[in-house]
């Protein structure tokens, strides 16, 4: 028997007023894969994830979680959201915030000491957690947060820039927990404003702007589609700002953060644009020359930076 796939959306489209915040949207995920959605502000992700754990109503389309539809029963006890936001009690302690939200999703008895033991375990939290929440970490806070979100050991999460605030190290070990469910064989949902995270963590990225999503597929794969076998030159001139926007733009290239960035089929395509830009008054401070990344499939894509 074949088994329903963790996440499915198809053409979903959603409308407040006279914006169009999703249009025409499909996405699926799969056991054990992580899916990033990346984005600049503005762009839908956020009604995308609402309309998954079905918190927005779309006008059209479909969400299906294992099957059922997004908002039902059997959706929300498959399903883990962990919000940006922190939603833990402050007052009280680890152990009980987590036994607060099991009650929520009906655990008890031994059933939710086991939720309560894994989950302290899985967010390296098990000696802090007599602690008073408000006492902790902004790392150990976050992770407590992550691990109220999975305490129903859902089968797919969303998580939501779960590493805004933290340090390196709290950082490194979201990562870690992350990779831990992936290895269960948890789908995951991640959106984040570090691209390196994305990278790091993602099987597969999906673009979202304007509410559509431009582009998906893995690291390689988008980099390919993007720039083929082309690579970027990005160089800084001194000289007149509307003088270096022109020179590249004449060039098909883009001014970002006073940087040109330009992409060259060979590399001996560089001597003959220095050239052009030296007739065209500018003065070279900085070149370089590297393969495109996903920073510059997003910029490409999108005309914005992650962080925007």
């Amino acid at each position: 028997m074949e088994t329903a796939m963790p996440l499915e959306v198809e053409g979903l489209v959603k409308h407040f007023g006279e914006t169009v915040a999703l249009d025409d949207v499909s996405l699926t995920v799969r056991a054990g894969e992580c899916v990033g959605l990346l984005g600049p502000n503005g762009a839908g992700k956020s009604t995308l994830i609402r309309s998954i754990v079905g918190r927005v109503i779309p006008n059209s389309g479909r969400v299906a979680v294992f099957g059922q539809a997004a908002g039902s029963t059997q959706a929300r006890m498959a399903l883990g959201w962990v919000p940006q936001e922190l939603a833990i009690y402050p007052r009280i302690s680890c152990k009980e915030n987590l036994g607060s939200f099991g009650r929520y999703y009906g655990l008890s008895g031994q059933t939710l000491a086991e939720a309560i033991a894994w989950c302290l375990h899985w967010a390296a939290l098990e000696d802090r957690q007599g602690e008073l929440a408000r006492n902790l970490s902004g790392g150990m806070k976050r992770r407590l947060n992550m691990a109220a979100g999975v305490l129903h050991r859902p089968r797919i999460v969303l998580f939501d820039e779960p590493t805004v605030g933290v340090d390196p190290q709290s950082r490194n070990r979201i990562f870690e927990m992350i990779e831990a469910l992936k290895g269960a064989g948890t789908a995951v949902i991640y959106t984040t404003h570090y691209m390196e995270e994305a990278e790091r963590l993602c099987d597969r990225i999906a673009i979202v702007d304007h509410g559509r999503i431009v582009a998906e597929g893995t690291k390689d794969e988008l980099i390919a589609s993007t720039f083929g076998a082309r690579s970027q030159v990005l160089a800084r001139f001194a000289g007149s700002a509307d003088a270096i926007a022109a020179w590249a733009a004449r060039n098909g290239g883009r001014v970002t953060n006073e940087t040109v960035d330009l992409t060259v089929e060979q590399a001996t395509e560089i001597g003959r644009l220095l050239e052009d830009a030296r007739q065209a008054g500018l003065e070279l401070v900085d070149v370089s020359l590297r393969r495109p990344n996903l920073e510059s499939v997003f910029l490409n894509l999108t005309g914005r930076e992650l962080r925007d």
